[in-house]
């Protein structure tokens, strides 16, 4: 009782606060996005994401290099391709614009971990993340005939020097279906970084204009999680270990730290959070109006990921918090 227990006895200097600090954020545990797109010097702004920028493929590998000098040691790419169809050819094909980068991205900088996206909406001209039923304009998803798809698109990416797949698509066995397409390929190696509980948020929109792929009908709901579940989260995340995730990730990630807290206590693999767009820009619009401290702002947060169970955090922060690390 007080005055015997003074817990602000190990606050009194920032070396004290330090030596009894219990969550550190590094380098080590960030991932920065990147969107590829066709063409050459081309960097655009997203309009709703002030500070990140669509890429074409010489501008994907001049910011790989810098993400890699700032110690950062992975990004993931998406790729938004010229033409979009029902068959998602941009995913699969060898010359899509995830494999031009991966395969320029591996030559250029070799010990930069690249993570591939092994999603079918920004490649479908509807939007949505695979097979739909003719006619049907509600966006529900024909399950297993989309699952070929994610594996002709996960084996590509792997072919074209892709270090991890995570698949974003939340289809029923669409791990065991990658894991499969993987091995008979001979690509046992490849690690899968699972979307295991992906929420159908509104946090998402901003992520929508970066790579142009808002439903043209209907909403993601019947295949993405409802925000209001998280003992379902648990169920999906033990469905992807039985089939073969190697680590797993929660997407969004701010208003859902209780269930990355649920999923990090519920296994022993790696989790990864995924600070989406929306949260983002967000902060971003906040302190561009000077109502914030940016950096206090994105640093805390981060760390609020890690105190809630995050081994890695993908984030558009990750080159400013770089910075700020080394600073």
């Amino acid at each position: 009782m007080f005055p015997t227990h003074r817990p602000r006895r190990l606050r009194q200097s920032t070396q004290l606060r330090r030596m009894v600090c219990e969550n550190v954020l590094t380098t080590n545990d960030l991932i920065y996005p990147m969107f590829a797109v066709p063409g050459e010097s081309i960097a655009k702004e997203v309009k709703s994401m002030p500070g990140v920028y669509q890429l074409s493929v010489d501008k994907i590998v001049e910011e790989a290099k810098e993400v890699y000098d700032l110690g950062i040691p992975s990004i993931i790419l998406f790729g938004i391709p010229e033409n979009k169809d029902v068959e998602a050819t941009g995913a699969w094909h060898d010359c899509g614009m995830i494999q031009k980068a991966a395969t320029a991205v591996k030559e250029a900088v070799p010990d930069l971990v690249v993570i591939a996206d092994t999603c079918l909406c920004e490649y479908t001209n509807h939007g949505h993340c695979g097979y739909l039923e003719v006619g049907d304009l509600t966006g529900r998803v024909l399950n297993d005939p989309t699952l070929e798809l994610l594996k002709k698109t996960a084996v590509s990416q792997a072919k074209a020097g892709a270090d991890i797949i995570a698949p974003s698509g939340m289809m029923d066995g669409f791990v065991q279906a990658i894991r499969t397409g993987l091995d008979d390929a001979g690509f046992q190696d490849i690690p899968i970084l699972s979307y295991a509980a992906k929420y159908a948020s509104a946090y998402y929109g901003p992520f929508r204009d970066a790579a142009d792929s808002a439903p043209q009908f209907g909403d993601r709901r019947t295949y993405q999680m409802d925000p209001a579940n998280g003992t379902e989260a648990i169920k999906e995340i033990a469905l992807d270990i039985a089939e073969g995730a190697d680590m797993l990730m929660v997407k969004p990630a701010l208003a859902y730290m209780d269930v990355i807290w649920r999923v990090k206590e519920a296994t022993n693999l790696p989790v990864a959070a995924y600070n989406v767009s929306g949260e983002y820009s967000m902060i971003k619009a906040a302190a561009l109006n000077d109502w914030i401290d940016e950096q206090r702002v994105v640093m805390e947060t981060l760390t609020g990921f890690k105190r809630a169970g995050a081994d890695l955090i993908l984030t558009y922060h990750a080159k400013d918090a770089a910075r700020w690390l080394k600073g």
